[in-house]
């Protein structure tokens, strides 16, 4: 195996409370698990994203990334009237704003598909690439830019509102209309159609397998079109109590410059 597909260091300094296993033990769906890290330790990195193509570096601890999970559930709640087994496909790469729209679904029962077909959606999210694909839903359009910094379009592209813009007046919190049912579907990925239960129960299998705890940190340049992906980006580590070094078009990045990420970002597990 190559070093840019799986380099490991010695396992870091764990930030996370070790009795978060414990607390989570009983969480039912993704949003639980939000909501166990957010009462754990709200301080410590969740999320950290790279895209080396253009330069950029986000980095979202717990309680920023749910206060973004936040807003865009308030915004399909209310704006969008999404409601509980409504369908959404979403079509964007791997990135910290998908992530945030994947927890969004999952707090208002909402249905993700990720790269899903727009004729046969509710609503659909689409970056820049896809927004002519996405002109095929029929019911609200929501299209992002995906700039540094969660940046607006100079114009957004006709027929569909610019989540920049809708985001940031939603509210810091969010109460769902109705409970969210683990057992109804989630997540659609690779068309495997998984409940919220199902979900957590794989994320906790692959974090197992990858030999995560809490505290861990993962680089991943892995794509999101398959659940090994978009495990190893979100959900194993949200599941362990770790923490995700998400990258973008780390075809751009040289060998010594993965090294140096993976040394300041104190990361145990690189997979490219």
């Amino acid at each position: 195996m190559s070093p840019r597909s799986a380099l490991r260091r010695p396992t870091p300094a764990r930030h996370a409370p070790r009795t978060l296993a414990r607390v989570n033990a009983i969480d039912r769906t993704p949003a639980d698990l939000l909501r166990s890290a957010l009462a754990a330790d709200p301080a410590r990195p969740l999320v950290t994203f790279y895209d080396d193509a253009t330069g950029e570096r986000v980095e979202l601890s717990v309680a920023t990334f749910a206060n973004w999970v936040a807003k865009t559930a308030n915004l399909l709640q209310g704006d969008l009237s999404a409601e509980p087994g409504d369908r959404l496909a979403l079509l964007l790469p791997a990135h910290w704003q998908t992530a945030v729209w994947l927890l969004a679904c999952h707090s208002t029962g909402v249905a993700a598909e990720i790269g899903g077909d727009p004729a046969a959606a509710d609503l659909v999210v689409s970056g820049p690439d896809g927004v002519e694909t996405a002109r095929a839903c029929s019911g609200d359009r929501i299209a992002l830019a995906l700039r540094p910094l969660g940046g607006r379009f100079p114009h957004a592209p006709e027929g569909f509102a610019d989540y920049a813009v809708e985001v940031p007046g939603q509210g810091d919190r969010f109460t769902p209309f109705a409970p969210v049912s683990p057992d109804e579907p989630a997540l659609v990925v690779a068309g495997r159609e998984l409940t919220g239960a199902e979900v957590v129960e794989e994320a906790r299998a692959e974090s197992a397998r990858l030999g995560l705890g809490p505290g861990d940190r993962v680089l991943t340049g892995l794509g999101w079109d398959d659940w090994q992906g978009v495990a190893a980006g979100l959900y194993a580590p949200l599941a362990a109590g770790g923490s995700v070094v998400l990258c973008r078009n780390t075809g751009q990045l040289s060998e010594e410059g993965l090294a140096r990420r993976v040394a300041d970002e104190r990361v145990g597990l690189t997979l490219l």
